[in-house]
C-alpha cells in the first residue's frame, strides 16, 4: 500500500559442495586453507616411520605431515553462491573415504604438482568413472620445471574442451579463479545437457 515500507527479505546462498583432490603433498590442505573464511578443518598426522616407503616424500622433502581424513573450508563467491570445499586425502590407503566425502559434490578440482603427473590418475579416473564435472589446477611449486598445457593433457590424455588452469594454492585470488573456474565448467555442462534433452 502506498506509504507502507515493505521488508524485502533476501534469499539465503545456495550452498554447493566442491571437491579438492590430487596426490600426496599436492597442495590440497593449503588450497583450501588459502581461500577459506572460516578456520578450515584440517586432520593433518604427522609423517611415521611407518610411512616410509609407502608415501613418496621425494618431491616434497619438507613435508612432515599428511591428510588422514578431510579438509574443510568454505567461502562465499557472492551472494547467491556459498561453496563448501572437501580436500580428500592424497594416499592410496585413504581411499575409502572417498565415496563419503564425494557424495553429493557438484563439481572437483584435481590438483596437478609437475614433478609427479601420474599422482593425479587416481583423482581423474574416479571422476570420470563417477561422471563428476572437474577441473585440472596446475599448482606451481617453486623450482619445478614448467610444462605448457598441451605437454600436460598429452601426458595425462585430456580433452582440449576439460579446463587446465595455472594456479598457485598459496594465494587466495589465484584459488578463487580456479574455483570460478570450476563454477562455469559445471553450468556449462548442465546446460548443454539441458539443452540435449529439448
Amino acid at each position: 500500500m502506498f506509504g507502507r515500507s515493505e521488508t524485502v527479505t533476501a534469499s539465503p546462498p545456495i550452498a554447493v559442495k566442491i571437491v579438492i583432490s590430487g596426490g600426496f603433498g599436492v597442495g590440497k590442505t593449503t588450497f583450501v586453507g588459502a581461500v577459506s573464511e572460516i578456520e578450515p578443518l584440517v586432520t593433518e598426522a604427522e609423517l611415521t616411520e611407518r610411512s616410509i616407503g609407502v608415501d613418496d616424500t621425494s618431491a616434497v622433502a619438507a613435508k612432515t605431515t599428511t591428510t588422514v581424513a578431510l579438509d574443510f573450508g568454505r567461502i562465499t563467491l557472492d551472494e547467491a553462491l556459498l561453496l563448501y570445499l572437501f580436500g580428500t586425502p592424497g594416499q592410496d590407503r585413504f581411499a575409502f573415504l572417498w565415496d563419503d566425502l564425494v557424495d553429493g559434490a557438484l563439481g572437483a578440482i584435481v590438483l596437478v604438482d609437475t614433478r609427479r603427473i601420474e599422482d593425479c590418475f587416481p583423482a581423474i579416473d574416479y571422476f570420470e568413472d563417477h561422471d563428476i564435472p572437474f577441473i585440472i589446477g596446475v599448482n606451481t611449486f617453486d623450482g619445478a620445471r614448467h610444462f605448457d598445457h598441451a605437454e600436460i593433457r598429452e601426458a595425462l590424455g585430456l580433452s582440449t574442451d576439460l579446463p587446465l588452469i595455472d594456479c598457485d594454492a598459496r594465494r587466495r585470488e589465484s584459488v578463487k579463479i580456479v574455483l570460478v573456474t570450476l563454477t562455469e565448467r559445471v553450468l556449462t555442462r548442465r546446460l548443454e545437457r539441458a539443452a540435449a534433452q529439448l
